[in-house]
């Protein structure tokens, strides 16, 4: 019997050896990923309220704050872009799919902005469908680090954005501004063409971001109440056109 116990004493210190190796190495996992993970809630829990995105790239993450209420209709695409949410007219990703993971920089002009967003990588490309513009005038290209839509001339936003290296006010007006950089314009600064968007993360903080609807019947209200603003606003431009004419032509008459 002293001999058996002998014999098997190796084998018993081998399995809790390899056993104690295991649970050593499980508790070291759990607490890195627990801190990692702390830091990370750490990090946004610092953010202020709002609807974020968080862009990772081949050189680093690039997180910006989205004007959700005063362009909520290009934020709803954005997000429901980046989250899958949306159901794209004709393009090859159905519902579900982020849009945005694994499309490249296709466009990065030094001292001026990099471009991104197109699923073919020309610049050519899009969602299978195309929105208004949605200019508030306290929204500028103002600096480095502007989000803004990319278009090929009014009302043809799609998918693809850009962020700008420096202030580009000739763009004001033309172009959709939609978000500002907080953390990474080094990022941005760094990104070259080609570079990959591995990932868009939307981060929502607060009630109001939580709550700010972000799929295709939102996208669908929003742009139809756009739509119902710029009727209204023509309509009181053609009227102030027509006071104008009345205040100083009196005695015009209409032919």
């Amino acid at each position: 019997m002293i001999l058996m116990l002998c014999m098997q004493t190796p084998t018993i210190i081998h399995y809790f050896g390899g056993y104690m190796r295991n649970t050593i190495f499980f508790l070291l996992l759990t607490f890195l990923f627990l801190t990692i993970g702390d830091s990370v809630m750490a990090q946004d829990k610092q953010l202020a309220d709002g609807l974020y995105a968080k862009i990772h790239t081949d050189k680093g993450q690039i997180l910006l704050k989205l004007h959700y209420t005063k362009t909520p209709l290009t934020v709803i695409n954005f997000v429901g872009l980046a989250e899958g949410t949306l159901s794209l007219g004709g393009a090859d990703k159905p519902v579900g799919t982020p849009f945005y993971d694994g499309l490249k920089f296709h466009r990065v002009i030094k001292g001026f902005m990099i471009q991104g967003g197109c699923p073919l990588g020309t610049g050519t490309g899009g969602p299978g469908y195309k929105f208004p513009d949605e200019i508030d005038p306290s929204l500028r290209h103002d600096g480095p680090g502007v989000l803004s839509m990319a278009n090929a001339g009014p009302g043809t936003n799609g998918s693809q954005f850009f962020i700008t290296h420096v202030a580009t006010p000739h763009l004001d007006g033309k172009h959709t501004v939609f978000g500002k950089v907080v953390e990474g314009q080094d990022v941005v600064d760094a990104v070259e063409q080609s570079d990959v968007i591995k990932k868009v993360e939307i981060i929502r903080i607060g009630k109001e971001a939580k709550e700010f609807k972000t799929d295709q019947q939102a996208f669908d209200s929003a742009l139809a109440m756009l739509k119902a603003n710029e009727g209204k606003q023509r309509q009181e431009n053609a009227a102030g056109i027509e006071k104008r004419i009345a205040d100083k032509w009196p005695n015009a008459v209409k032919t």
